[in-house]
């Protein structure tokens, strides 16, 4: 009798917590819809940590790393997910992990998964992603074969946006890619200022406006001139 009254307590107990759950979950996608409907980042993000708590799911989990790395919490959306290449990831995880990783300076680890992403998506925009992580880490001839697929690629309503300026623009795609080819071909010879400046030059006639090819333009023009005035000294 005992263990039937302590079996039928603990039916109850489990029932509660089950109904208790269920309502928390109700609750919380509710919440996350308003949040959402008002724009509330803040609200978004601790509805998804709830409903990650309450009914942890990959795609959940997933959401809520690319909501922190849309709003520039980059170290938070690799805390949630991790920063490790895993074969099983989704689409959007890789590109959470790569998108932040590049944003925190980490440019090797970022690579690995740009170059994930565009294995199962090609795409000019990854190539220019790829192509400007392996300038920063030295591997020209990776960037090179990037940049010619992106230039060979890129269409006219492509557009890349730069934010070195107070106010950000974009550019033409294409635009951009001559502009690292350039940086390519300097950091592949630097005796090649002509050569780097030729292909910003290409740059700047998709896009006068460039504002980054045109101060990579002056630097080089002013590199070009230092061994003539040091001569003259």
């Amino acid at each position: 009798m005992k263990k039937t009254v302590l079996l039928l307590l603990l039916l109850v107990g489990f029932t509660g917590i089950s109904q208790t759950n269920d309502a928390l979950l109700k609750h919380y996608k509710a919440y996350y819809n308003e949040m959402r409907l008002q724009g509330d980042v803040n609200g978004v993000i601790s509805a998804l940590t709830h409903l990650n708590v309450i009914a942890p799911s990959k795609e959940r989990r997933d959401t809520l790393a690319f909501v922190y790395m849309n709003n520039g919490r980059h170290m938070q959306a690799l805390n949630t997910i991790g920063i490790e290449k895993n074969a099983d990831d989704s689409d959007l995880a890789v590109q959470v992990k790569a998108f932040s990783l590049k944003a925190l300076n980490q440019p090797k680890r970022a690579l690995e998964h740009f170059e994930e992403l565009n294995s199962r998506n090609p795409s000019p925009y990854l190539a220019y992603e790829m192509a400007d992580l392996k300038i920063q880490t030295g591997d020209m001839a990776g960037a090179g074969a990037n940049i010619d697929y992106g230039i060979a690629n890129s269409t006219d309503d492509m557009k890349y946006a730069f934010y070195e300026r107070q106010q950000p623009y974009e550019v033409p795609l294409k635009a951009a890619f001559y502009h690292l080819k350039g940086l390519a071909d300097f950091n592949q010879d630097k005796e090649n200022i002509d050569g780097a400046i030729a292909s910003i030059d290409e740059a700047l006639k998709i896009a006068p406006n460039f504002n980054l090819a045109s101060l990579s333009k002056q630097a080089l023009e002013s590199r070009k001139k230092e061994p003539t005035e040091g001569a003259e000294n």
